[in-house]
């Protein structure tokens, strides 16, 4: 961007609809047609949009306005986007620099009144970047919801079943030696594996249970066999 945001005409701040087109990405008809359906008072029109022209690079001369912050503030009001935000928090940092200035005492006292207008805007922006940030947190927690909801649903991969299985096959042959009393704590433990995970099989088990379900093969004491 070649521009300046903000340039000082008759010893007041005020940008133009070339430069708002070229900041918000806008094409300058656009911007000329949003100036003019704004719908507000004649009063206001006069004080705060002037018409102007430039020469493009063809030498055509074409219409542009020039306008006071309050005049961009009502202009920008209805643009949203990163695009919008981008240059909206440029303001408020602009803004910022200029309190900055004042408190040291650097501000010439004719521009005081410039300021406290500016500062005006600064916090109207800075109400609805608070309320975009409000959304995104609400947004945020949809997605947390979501995210959880699909947890609640994941079953075990193949490496995770293995891993389960391994720990089986661990405590059945900690506890015997006898290959048919193994097999017949095998399909005792998965048993009791899927009645205590309430699943129709041991790979069903959800993936955040991995960790409980390795723990109750660890401690699992078989029944005696009357």
């Amino acid at each position: 961007m070649n521009r300046k945001l903000v340039f000082i005409k008759d010893n007041e701040p005020v940008t133009d609809s070339l430069t708002v087109a070229e900041t918000f990405g806008k094409r300058h008809n656009d911007v000329l047609r949003d100036i003019r359906s704004l719908g507000c008072s004649k009063e206001f029109s006069q004080r705060n949009f002037a018409q102007s022209t430039y020469t493009n690079e063809r030498g055509r001369e074409y219409t542009k306005f020039i306008m006071t912050e309050q005049g961009f503030t009502l202009l920008v009001m209805g643009y949203t986007g990163p695009k919008a935000m981008e240059f909206k928090e440029r303001y408020i940092q602009a803004f910022h620099k200029m309190r900055e200035r004042l408190q040291k005492g650097v501000v010439p006292l004719n521009d005081r009144q410039a300021l406290i207008q500016s500062l005006k805007l600064t916090a109207e922006l800075a109400e609805e970047t608070e309320e975009l940030k409000t959304i995104a947190q609400q947004h945020s927690q949809k997605i947390l919801e979501l995210d959880n909801k699909i947890e609640e649903q994941i079953t075990l991969d193949h490496a995770e079943q293995r891993k389960l299985q391994k720990t089986v096959a661990r405590k059945v042959y900690s506890i015997t030696d006898d290959p048919a009393e193994r097999r017949r704590l095998f399909r005792e433990l998965y048993r009791e594996i899927k009645d205590r995970f309430g699943v129709a099989s041991y790979k069903d088990v959800k993936r955040k249970e991995l960790n409980s379900a390795i723990n109750y093969v660890t401690n699992w004491i078989p029944r005696k066999v009357s």
